[in-house]
């Protein structure tokens, strides 16, 4: 067995029988991102790529909460007060190109999506091979609640969830079971959480399909799944005015839910983040939809609400953001549109 970990010992790394063990390490932030982290994670898939000794990468997180609850959001909030929004561009650079690499392993990559999965951490994992899932995964893409709208791949995703499940999703940032997870294509496997211990032993040895076949479970069924009927013909509709009457209008307690939900959420980032998820369902690559993420994430930090909604929610923690505008129906095409116009200092480029 060899180790190596950074400096602050943020990301764990060893070669553990035949696997790439990646461990995420701040267990007091829920493991959520740094730069620090991501940098170090694309360092060792490059490095394991060519080690004849690692035939599957295994991605988890430490501590009992979860996996990873996002990227660094707070820190995020903190440099572009202090005026240095650069820092995020290379954050987010770095962060969508280890996206794109998990997707395109050669080698086998396994996701343990354990415990709260929100945000990065659906990016850290559900672009792998093989995604595992428990009865306490909580796997969502909250970010409309922020200002801000998903990405790390989380468009490209939820748009191709069936029918229009990824767009409740988005829309409501609402976290999901894992038996949800595997419904809207997100996880692949369900696993007892009591399992995992001897599932990764088993995953050492390196047959990672008989692996995952001996401990995966079937899952229950799918609340989602269940609701698909009146989901599909609410989210299906044109404009974020028109889902939220269409939820209004449903005898169902959890269309009322959600539609109470989506009203307390950023009005900008509700129609960027629903335009985004139909134009991803017309791009061709997660590489992209990548690049389309990217745009929109910087917009985010000048045109959108991502400085208010971080502060409401982890700064000042009032939880009463206000939002600018405060209408949908003052969210205009125009406003929606510059979204999505090339950066001053030039696209990602991962799709060419």
């Amino acid at each position: 067995m060899t180790s190596q970990e950074n400096d602050e010992q943020q990301v764990l790394f060893e070669v553990w029988g035949a696997l790439g063990r990646i461990t995420l390490n701040r267990p007091k932030a829920l493991n959520s991102l740094t730069y620090d982290m991501v940098r170090a994670v694309l360092t060792a898939l490059d490095q394991w790529r060519t080690d004849d000794r690692v035939r599957a990468v295994l991605i988890e997180g430490a501590g009992e909460r979860g996996l990873c609850a996002g990227g660094d959001i707070r820190a995020m909030y903190e440099v572009i007060k202090a005026d240095e929004p650069e820092l995020t561009e290379t954050f987010w650079a770095a962060e969508y190109r280890m996206n794109a690499a998990l997707a395109r392993y050669p080698k086998p990559v396994v996701g343990i999506m354990d415990g709260i999965c929100m945000g990065g951490g659906v990016g850290v994992s559900a672009h792998g091979s093989h995604r595992v899932v428990t009865e306490r995964s909580k796997v969502g893409m909250p970010e409309v609640g922020i200002g801000f709208v998903p990405d790390v791949g989380g468009t490209h995703l939820l748009s191709r969830a069936p029918g229009e499940l990824g767009t409740h999703m988005a829309l409501t940032g609402a976290p999901v079971s894992g038996a949800d997870a595997v419904h809207c294509g997100l996880a692949d496997h369900y696993v007892a959480s009591d399992d995992l211990g001897e599932l990764i032993s088993a995953l050492g040895a390196g047959d990672v399909e008989a692996a995952l076949e001996k401990y995966s479970t079937t899952p229950p069924r799918s609340e989602l799944g269940e609701a698909r009927e009146w989901i599909d013909e609410v989210y299906a509709r044109d404009s974020v005015e028109e889902i939220l009457e269409g939820l209004r209008a449903r005898p169902e307690e959890a269309a009322q839910e959600a539609a109470r939900t989506i009203s307390t959420k950023s009005p900008t980032s509700l129609k960027v983040t629903l335009s985004a998820l139909r134009a991803a369902r017309g791009l061709g690559s997660l590489e992209e939809v990548l690049d389309q993420e990217y745009r929109v994430s910087l917009a985010c930090t000048h045109l959108g609400d991502f400085v208010e909604g971080v502060r409401a929610t982890l700064v000042d923690k009032d939880r009463d953001p206000s939002w600018s505008p405060a209408r949908l129906e003052d969210v205009d095409e125009q406003r929606v549109a510059a979204f999505f116009e090339r950066p001053t200092g030039g696209d990602l480029g991962l799709s060419g």
